[in-house]
């Protein structure tokens, strides 16, 4: 496994903390009425449990657990890609973003920042580089550089490019201005998914020279 680098503190991560817990906070607050609609809907074309739940590996590496709205179907015989268990509701579901409000708890618990890297699988820090596992030594986020410049229709080495430059570059201003940017993004409902396919296709990380 790939060592995760020290992370360099920065007069903004403290700030950042706090403004992840004003806004998480409130974000759950105002969208609950809508968290309920939607978890309504879950239960109705995915029956139980409502939420998807997996480990992540967060900051340093440390994995946690992390919660959005079901959007596929259970696996079974039938149905074992990904791209079969994803249910009509799962689409829209996504595409409007819709299934990432619960992840605000996670924000709110101090396991993911609102901008960051976003949290992909925890047996993917094995294929890193160590150039791309500089990504950990911030908290994942809701939304980054890469989810405002391709999202899912990025190559992998394009998305750990800005999962870095991310972690070089942050702050108030760079943050604000992918919020806005990913704002913008749900609305148009653009680069969801990869080509050909119903979500990335796997990091399978590189062969050995």
């Amino acid at each position: 496994m790939v060592t995760v680098s020290p992370r360099e503190r920065r007069p903004y991560d403290s700030l950042k903390r706090v403004l992840d817990v004003v806004f998480s906070g409130l974000g759950l607050v105002v969208s609950a009425p809508l968290q309920l609609a939607t978890a309504a809907v879950v239960l109705v074309a995915h029956g139980w449990p409502v939420l998807f739940r997996q480990p992540r590996p967060g900051r340093d590496g440390v994995v946690f657990e992390l919660v959005k709205f079901r959007t596929m179907r259970h696996p079974d015989a039938t149905h074992v890609t990904d791209a079969e268990r994803l249910t009509k509701v799962g689409r829209v579901l996504r595409s409007t973003s819709l299934d990432e409000l619960p992840t605000l708890w996670n924000v709110l618990k101090g396991d993911m920042t609102l901008v960051g890297p976003r949290p992909l699988r925890v047996h993917y820090l094995s294929r890193y580089t160590p150039h791309q596992a500089r990504r950990h030594e911030v908290r994942p986020g809701i939304t980054g550089l890469a989810q405002v410049n391709g999202r899912n229709l990025l190559t992998w080495e394009e998305r750990f490019e800005m999962d870095v430059d991310y972690v070089d570059r942050r702050s108030l201003r760079l943050d604000l201005q992918i919020i806005l940017r990913t704002l913008l993004i749900v609305l148009r409902r653009t680069g969801i998914n990869a080509s050909g396919t119903a979500t990335m296709t796997p990091f399978l990380g590189y062969p050995d020279d």
